[in-house]
């Protein structure tokens, strides 16, 4: 393995052949000086083929693609730079920053990103990775870290949304934090994107202008339909990469030290399991009968025909019934707890509003509990109309801030049922940090638990228990 520190004399910066052979040895100095401080990362090391390319430093997942004077030149200016270069865009792989979806903000994702793998690779505190713009680099994040706690990318990305910069700034902030280019990204988003609508026909040119493309995309690849795949199954690659070396740093962790202790945590971020809480809602519906047009099944064009024919007698009737599943029974329990954030409380619950007043997923009439519970019950509010849920959400007050107990809102649904007061209950959904006392015995109806964390570790739920984990973004967003 080669470790001794290339040596570029000037005179032979400008010969292209030269230039050539020692930016091939400044890559692999820098690959081996990576694997040697972090064993760990070498699945991830060993994925990227360097090729001399146009384009300065970047990568498409299996490439990297880098110019020989940019790398020469970089190098002879600060020996470091290009080795934390190799690191910065080998960890966007790692934590597939490369697959995004056309419909975000790239700019933001792009600095989102560099802020996350910069941050993260001063954190590892490697000798070899250390360069002069760390320290105000670390200027700028330092109110981002205040403000969210661990620094990943999408958080960053989702604070970026809500406040702002402006365009100056974030022209400064992509100049302090850039790399590698982030092109490529996007040139196999649009494939994708073509791929998924069916449209293998578009003009990809002018998408490409949309989300400012060069004529150096052709290198990428020429077939749009085959890079849709390859990227999608790249991404899978990546994801078994990032799942071996968080394997891998959990086993060895105390060998690994303080060095890894932040890519631990990132790679907890994107290695965990993902969740829609709009979908998961839903699988506390019951099924209902409802009197509505089947639009599926009903054809208005015999329809209207018989009422022209006829003298407005039709000759189909339209199909009245429908089964579409609404939620028709169901509790909502609030951990109160002065360890729950009372604005998190409110958006979970105005969230939940929002999707069940969804069309498919609503009752005209409705029995609706909302509990609020620390250690003991502090309210329970019965909902059985839209308007009523509307009364509730303006005039809700959060009620405790005792210790945690789940105990009491399960003996009281108990109760709630035995009385008859409900009579089909399909689910409760408890919003909580987690830090209580769960039932010993499994209830007689589904049961999760959400939770909304800063940070990615999971909370522990009993076996009978379904579990949510949002970040406070994630909720946001819904």
């Amino acid at each position: 393995m080669t470790t001794s520190n290339p040596i570029i004399p000037n005179r032979v910066q400008n010969d292209r052949e030269k230039v050539e052979e020692l930016a091939r040895e400044v890559l692999q100095f820098s690959r081996d000086m990576l694997s040697v401080k972090m064993r760990f990362l070498n699945p991830a090391l060993s994925r990227l083929e360097p090729i001399s390319s146009d384009w300065h430093l970047a990568t498409d997942g299996v490439r990297l693609l880098y110019d020989p004077p940019y790398v020469v030149h970089t190098y002879v200016r600060e020996k470091n730079r290009i080795t934390r270069n190799y690191l910065h865009l080998t960890l966007h792989c790692v934590f597939q920053h490369f697959y995004v979806d056309l419909r975000i903000n790239q700019m933001l994702w792009n600095i989102s990103c560099d802020m996350a793998v910069e941050n993260l690779i001063t954190e590892m505190n490697l000798d070899c990775t250390k360069v002069e713009r760390e320290t105000r680099q670390q200027e700028v994040l330092e109110p981002i870290r205040k403000a969210i706690g661990q620094l990943t990318a999408e958080k960053i990305y989702h604070y970026l949304l809500r406040n702002r910069p402006k365009e100056d700034t974030l022209i400064h902030w992509w100049k302090l934090f850039m790399a590698d280019d982030h092109e490529a990204w996007y040139i196999s988003s649009i494939s994708d994107e073509i791929d998924e609508m069916g449209d293998h026909n578009s003009n990809v040119a002018g998408d490409s202008d949309k989300t400012g493309m060069t004529d150096a995309s052709n290198e990428m690849s020429d077939n749009p339909d085959r890079l849709s795949q390859q990227k999608r199954q790249l991404r899978d690659q990546w994801e078994q990469v990032s799942q071996q070396i968080q394997i891998d740093l959990e086993t060895f962790s105390k060998k690994a030290g303080d060095t890894a202790r932040g890519l631990m945590q990132n790679l907890a971020a994107v290695n965990r399991e993902k969740y829609d809480y709009a979908s998961f809602l839903k699988k506390f519906a019951s099924i209902g009968e409802v009197m509505q047009v089947n639009d599926d099944e009903f054809d208005y064009i015999f329809y209207t025909y018989g009422l022209n024919l006829c003298q407005n007698v039709p000759l189909i009737e339209p199909l009245e019934y429908k089964d579409v599943k609404r939620i028709k029974e169901f509790v909502i329990a609030i951990d109160t707890s002065g360890s729950v954030s009372g604005e998190l409380v409110q958006s979970f619950v105005q969230k939940t509003y929002n999707i069940m007043m969804q069309q498919e997923n609503f009752f005209s009439k409705i029995n609706l509990h909302i509990i609020q519970c620390d250690a003991v019950i502090h309210e329970d509010v019965k909902i059985t109309s839209k308007a009523e849920f509307e009364r509730y959400l303006a005039n809700m007050v959060l009620r405790g801030s005792g210790g945690t107990d789940f105990r009491p809102v399960f003996k009281r649904v108990d109760e709630m049922i035995r009385d008859k007061e409900f009579t089909n209950l399909k689910g409760l959904i408890y919003f909580t940090d987690g830090e209580g006392t769960f039932p010993e015995q499994q209830p007689g109806y589904k049961t999760a638990f959400v939770f909304v964390k800063d940070d990615y570790k999971e909370p522990q739920v009993p076996a009978w228990a379904i579990k949510l984990v949002l970040q406070k973004y994630e909720l946001e967003d819904l």
